[in-house]
């Protein structure tokens, strides 16, 4: 069975660091574009960053670029996302998710984490 698992949240204060981690079991990740996405309460889930399957594209959201970074070893069959300079507002569950394009539609991912929650405090 294809799982995604997230690790690496936690409550941290404005301005602190976080790493997420996203391992794989029965799929093997290098084949496919990885993406990370997170949704807060009331709010729909949105897209922060993605990595092609070799790593050589990079997509971030506006809300995040030059704060936040994906990463993977592929040889790990894992997915990275580094959070630095955390602000509240990037309080949410965070998603990890996997696809054969990488994409800031959240459509074009067929598999899914079951996500870890970060939580900023001012």
């Amino acid at each position: 069975q294809e799982q995604l698992v997230e690790s690496g949240g936690g409550l941290v204060q404005a301005g602190g660091s976080l790493t997420l981690s996203c391992a794989a079991s029965g799929r093997t990740l290098s084949a496919y574009a990885m993406g990370w996405f997170r949704q807060a309460p009331g709010k729909e889930r949105e897209f922060v960053a993605a990595i092609s399957w070799s790593g050589g594209r990079l997509y971030y959201a506006d809300s995040v670029k030059g704060r936040f970074t994906i990463s993977r070893a592929n040889a790990k069959n894992t997915v990275y996302l580094q959070m630095n300079s955390l602000k509240p507002e990037d309080t949410a569950v965070y998603y990890c998710a996997a696809g054969p394009v990488t994409s800031v539609v959240t459509t074009t991912y067929n598999t899914w984490g079951q996500g870890t929650q970060v939580t900023v405090s001012s």
